[in-house]
């Protein structure tokens, strides 16, 4: 597919862009997503207010201080190593900021950790549209193309235009002409400041997702008066402050791609300027789509390209098979992993950037190195140590490549699974020098007989299966039996387990197949390891599921014939949940027994992924990469 159409140039106020597609301001390091062929990168953000907008710090230094200079400039010559043009985010984060004495925002009160927040007066919204406009000037000088204005996701101006924040009783509160008062200064100003040929881009929520907040009849009305004084503008929703509104600005597999498309559709028709769409584009396939359909005029990719930065040159060259997919797990957001584990599942670059350099070196002594097995892990451990250069045979005792991916890809939530999945075949595929051997088992002679200078055990984890009473039952099944053997499960099933497979697994049986459907745990919470927006993410869906239910603090102690099982509580009582299926979804655990035999065979041996301990494919990936780019 050819893409003409997210491959056209485009003019916005004056500024041609040589085609649809933007890098949103994620990640540092602009110059890969500019050499990777976006139009517009977006370098960062710059605070618009000295100590009271940033969201991280009240010490943040101004992007446009005297000795930050230099380094903004930078990002302009950055981006325009790639022929991209140069953007900047202008941010202040009002009543949400992190600062050093009070915070601005539509209404006075205290924050909940203690930080006064001030309503704005007509003289501060003068002083902080002067600074607004102040910031776009010098952005300007230093040789940006454009600035991006950042009026969405609930920062000041979105604080003043949504009733959720602004419960103001004078001019500036109450119906939308009086709640764009604000945010309409803001804009003036800035034109005002920068003349009538400086592009001017800007991002908002269409709608925000919580109780209370702005409808999208008043996002429009706000719009068609914005248009005036802007060149583009770039839809989104949701929230980056409350995490009930987070998941559906950073959307996770629960939610359906490219959510805000229809959003900007509506935009497009009532508006005059170039309409801009964010949200879960994951495909060149489905950018176009929205390109030549007339919902938008460009599409902005966040996640897409820390997954893959080369994205827009891979479609642009007929590769659109060799972009590294996101699987929307939001390990890349730091509110999602609470700054514990930031990175990116598919990119082990992203994060790391320090130590894990852009491209793969060929290594100066070819080695032999052996896989066992072809999950995620031993897939990428066998594709880096190919790209060295070196004689990389794959072992795996299945029939296929993929590990677990092979069963999770099945479940309805997750397609974007599916299409990692893909990829890493499709990579295998462009790589015949790796020896791959399906439904071969590995023992430590087999593999010794291989000779190998280097040996990586990417063997994998099991399900576990407690001890107790009728856990072998003709009607109790494991989660992966019951992922890909659904006509085996009767209508009423028992899962045991609410971790993340658990209730995955019991939302798809409720939601899509029909079944009513009991979670048992002795535990409290619900998916407890995933990160933070993955489990909102997830409630969320729960609640929309009514036959779905859930026991918490019930320990499961025996399963009857009858698939009866009987499970107590905290207090020592006693309760029995009858069902027609039980399915065990009680965890995983490593195979590092099975590792430990292959010790001895080089000295050069390592365990990666789940056979060190069950995590995520952030782990898996980032262990098998890092080692592999090293032999």
């Amino acid at each position: 597919m050819a893409f003409t159409q997210l491959f056209s140039p485009l003019e916005i106020n004056h500024l041609i862009v040589k085609n649809r597609i933007v890098a949103t301001p994620t990640g540092d390091y602009f110059d890969e997503k500019a050499l990777g062929g976006a139009g517009i990168v977006i370098a960062g953000h710059a605070i618009v207010e000295d100590g009271r907008s940033s969201f991280s710090s009240g010490d943040e230094p101004d992007a446009f201080h005297k000795y930050q200079r230099e380094e903004t400039r930078h990002r302009v010559l950055r981006i325009h190593q790639g022929g991209a043009r140069a953007s900047i985010e202008i941010f202040h984060g009002g009543q949400f900021a992190r600062v050093r004495d009070f915070a601005r925002g539509p209404v006075s009160f205290t924050r909940d950790d203690g930080i006064e927040v001030r309503g704005m007066t007509t003289d501060d919204m003068d002083d902080v549209a002067h600074l607004f406009a102040r910031k776009v000037l010098e952005a300007r000088e230093l040789g940006f193309d454009m600035a991006f204005l950042h009026f969405g996701h609930g920062w000041l101006p979105a604080q003043f235009l949504s009733p959720r924040t602004n419960h103001r009783t004078d001019e500036y509160g109450g119906s939308i002409e009086n709640r764009s008062r604000f945010p309409l200064q803001i804009l003036r100003t800035i034109r005002e400041a920068v003349g009538p040929r400086f592009p001017l881009d800007m991002r908002i929520s269409a709608i925000e997702w919580v109780p209370g907040s702005i409808e999208f009849e008043d996002t429009l009305a706000f719009l068609e008066q914005a248009q005036e004084h802007i060149d583009s503008v770039q839809i989104s929703s949701g929230l980056d402050i409350g995490i009930q509104g987070n998941v559906h600005m950073a959307t996770t597999t629960f939610e359906p791609h490219a959510p805000n498309a229809d959003f900007a559709r509506r935009a497009k028709e009532a508006l005059t300027i170039p309409v801009g769409v964010v949200g879960a584009i994951l495909t060149p396939t489905e950018a176009e789509d929205i390109i030549a359909s007339g919902k938008a005029d460009l599409v902005g990719l966040g996640r897409p390209l820390i997954a893959d930065p080369e994205w827009p040159k891979k479609a642009a060259e007929g590769r659109a098979d060799e972009i590294v997919p996101c699987i929307r797990c939001l390990q890349c957001y730091h509110i999602s992993t609470e700054r514990k584990k930031v990175g990116c599942s598919v990119n082990p670059r992203f994060w790391n950037e320090e130590f894990v350099p852009r491209t793969i070196e060929r290594a100066p002594t070819k080695r032999r190195v052996v896989v066992v097995g072809g999950g995620p892990g031993g897939i990428t451990a066998a594709l880096v140590a190919a790209r060295r250069g070196h004689d990389v045979v794959l072992l795996e005792k299945s029939t296929e490549l993929g590990g677990l991916l092979t069963v999770i890809r099945r479940e309805k939530y997750k397609a974007d699974i599916g299409r990692y999945h893909d990829y890493l075949l499709h990579q295998i595929n462009l790589h015949p020098e790796i020896d791959v051997r399906l439904g071969v088992e590995a023992t430590p002679d087999l593999v010794a007989d291989l000779h190998p200078d280097s040996l990586i055990l990417a063997l994998g984890s099991r399900e576990f299966v407690p001890p107790m009473p009728g856990v072998d039952g003709p009607r109790v099944m494991g989660a992966c039996d019951a992922i890909e053997q659904p006509d085996r499960l009767g209508h009423d099933v028992t899962v045991l387990g609410a971790g993340s497979v658990g209730a995955e697994l019991a939302l798809e049986l409720a939601t899509f197949e029909g079944h009513d459907v009991t979670v048992l745990d002795p535990g409290s919470a619900i998916a407890h390891q995933g990160n933070s927006l993955y489990r909102e993410g997830l409630r969320q869906k729960i609640e929309q599921a009514p036959d779905l239910h859930f026991a918490l603090g019930r320990l499961p102690v025996s399963i009857s014939e009858d698939a009866t099982v009987t499970a107590t509580g905290p207090d020592g009582s006693s309760a029995e949940f009858a069902a027609d299926t039980v399915i065990v979804a009680t965890g995983m655990r490593p195979r590092e027994e099975e590792a430990k035999a292959f010790f001895g065979i080089t000295a050069d041996t390592v365990m990666i992924g789940d056979c060190v301990q069950p995590r995520i494919i952030q782990d898996a990936v980032l262990e098998a990469h890092t080692f592999a780019m090293n032999l």
